[in-house]
């Protein structure tokens, strides 16, 4: 495999970028998102991938990745990512060092995809052309006047024809206020658009059920994190008892992780998210895992370094199309997607890879190291 292209170096950088307004779900607030970014290089050839983790995950690919990572072949992406996984055993899989493997194994994908000259789509088989989304942000501080606009954005403007916002406020002390939000979110989508919560875990059991029951006569079909994924059993026992769909993964790092929800029988649509379950080597196994039992996949947030691996799994339900990623991905890059009509095509124009460009006159003004 002499004459294969090797990993030549892996660099990186990290930007933060202030919200356009506070945000805030049910058990967390923030003003502020990072961005960590890896490029990777073989030869002339340079591919890219990102995760949203604090600055310490560049330190983390930095000294414990780096090194395992270069020098191997290219075009060998799994492989890299078992050395990387072996490589963080004492310094613990989950976490910080599992974004930190997913940045550089996005990296490397996009960087087997442009040294064969094909979009990432082509690269991994794509099954389909056109990846749904769903528009996704409505945060807790919103106003009334806040959340209709940009609820209003998507389902007017960009004919996104499913939304999700956020409620539990407040580790759902604040019920009256959720639903009263819910209620206008109904209002400002119209009956036809699919309307879905996400809680964020911030409900206890009983809570959970009573929201659901009221959820259910504003038609609400996803029903995320009505308590913490920790609790699988008390998901588990929600999901047999609510219509709508009850939805968890996103704080997936491991393998083992989603197949325990799953064997739980705790959720009737798999999230995970590319950029913390170390990787598109994972993802897709996790989504072989969903499929094996008959259920779907969704992508959580990162849209861009989802859309491919989202294209080419038969049971993906759609991709999230965050407000708070969406913004940076298109601050920072070019070659961004369209989601018009509810849905985007990764690879139509055939750019190779990701088919993203960091543009470093913009990203630059955020460059925090």
């Amino acid at each position: 495999m002499s004459d294969q292209p090797t990993v030549d170096a892996l660099a990186t950088a990290v930007y933060t970028v202030p919200t356009d307004a506070p945000e805030a779900d049910g058990t967390l607030a923030w003003d502020k998102t990072t961005l960590v970014l890896v490029t990777v290089r073989s030869g002339t050839t340079t591919g890219l991938g990102y995760t949203y983790a604090p600055a310490a995950t560049a330190h983390v690919v930095r000294e414990l990745l780096t090194g395992t990572v270069t020098g191997l072949t290219a075009l060998d992406v799994p492989g890299a990512n078992e050395r990387m996984c072996r490589a963080v055993r004492n310094a613990g899989l989950p976490g910080v060092a599992a974004q930190a493997i997913a940045a550089v194994d996005i990296a490397l994908w996009d960087l087997k995809a442009r040294l064969l000259g094909l979009p990432l789509a082509a690269l991994l088989g794509a099954v389909r052309d056109d990846v749904p989304v769903y528009g996704s942000g409505g945060f807790t501080t919103y106003d009334a006047a806040r959340q209709d606009r940009q609820l209003r954005g998507w389902t007017e403007d960009e004919g996104i024809p499913r939304v999700k916002i956020k409620i539990g406020e407040s580790w759902g002390s604040r019920e009256s206020r959720d639903l009263e939000r819910v209620t206008r979110a109904r209002a400002s989508v119209g009956d036809t658009t699919e309307l879905y919560v996400d809680a964020n875990g911030g409900y206890t059991g009983g809570q959970a059920l009573r929201i659901g029951a009221a959820l259910t006569d504003h038609g609400v079909t996803w029903y995320e994190e009505p308590v913490s994924s920790d609790h699988l059993t008390l998901l588990a026992d929600l999901r047999g008892r609510l219509p709508m769909d009850v939805t968890a993964g996103e704080y997936g790092y491991t393998l083992p992780y989603f197949e325990h929800m799953l064997a739980a029988h705790a959720v009737d649509c798999l999230q995970a998210d590319v950029t913390r379950c170390a990787g598109i080597t994972v993802w897709l196994r996790a989504a072989a895992l969903a499929h094996a039992r008959g259920l779907d996949i969704s992508g959580h947030c990162a849209p861009h370094a989802h859309a491919h691996v989202a294209a080419a799994v038969p049971n993906l339900r759609h991709l999230e199309w965050f407000h708070d990623h969406v913004r940076i991905e298109r601050l920072l890059f070019d070659g961004v997607l369209d989601p018009g009509g509810g849905s985007v095509t990764p690879g139509a124009d055939g750019a190779p890879g990701l088919g993203l460009t960091l543009v470093e006159e913009w990203a630059e003004r955020y460059r925090t190291e």
